[in-house]
């Protein structure tokens, strides 16, 4: 089995077989287009976007740099998502997003990993195994998501967090490693900070 095949089953391969490299190289070519790109020039990275991602809704605004692995080649964006400066994907598999989700500076969203075992490691073995982030998430400053987490629908990921399990929809979860802390209740409904009180509902 060659190690584009193994890579597809989600088995352990080699991340330096020519074959792999080669598709690799052509995917980051396209984002460093995108990278590249002026802060007027707003229509040529919208366009650049429905190139580089394997897909991408409406109203979605990514603040460059950008970067990934494989270039977003496998990040699949729903709508009116907002990525903020200097946000990575390393999608060397499937990386799902729901609608309207908001992702701040310098966070980590990996699919990929290395085996404990050293003989692996030696030998330039990875694995990958997808994420996917549910709708309307918050995902805050420095987060980091490791391969194979959910977020559920609606929660919110505190800065610096290590989000190493799946995290339920509707929570407000954070730390290394990222638990649980509260569900969104009633509470929101009356403060958008501390203790300062929601206006907007008048």
């Amino acid at each position: 089995m060659t190690s584009s095949e193994r890579k597809q089953k989600g088995l352990v391969y080699r991340y330096d077989d020519p074959e792999i490299m080669g598709v690799q190289l052509n995917c980051m070519e396209k984002l460093y287009d995108f990278n590249a790109t002026r802060p007027m020039e707003q229509e040529k990275r919208q366009r650049l976007m429905k190139e580089i991602f394997a897909e991408i809704g409406d109203g979605c605004h990514i603040e460059p740099p950008l970067h990934a692995s494989w270039g977003c080649h496998h990040v699949h964006f729903g709508s009116g998502i907002y990525c903020n400066f200097n946000v990575t994907f390393i999608d060397d598999t499937d990386i799902y997003v729901g609608n309207n989700c908001m992702i701040a500076p310098n966070a980590v969203i990996s699919t990929s990993g290395h085996p404990i075992l050293p003989i692996l490691r030696e030998h330039n073995y990875v694995y990958n195994i997808p994420i996917h982030i549910g709708e309307n998430v918050w995902i805050g400053s420095g987060v980091q998501i490791l391969p194979g987490v959910t977020i559920g629908d609606n929660s919110v990921i505190g800065a610096g967090s290590v989000v190493t399990n799946s995290i339920p929809a509707n929570v407000v979860a954070l730390g290394a490693p990222c638990r649980v802390i509260r569900e969104i209740g009633e509470k929101d409904k009356k403060y958008f900070f501390k203790n300062r009180e929601l206006d907007v509902w008048e």
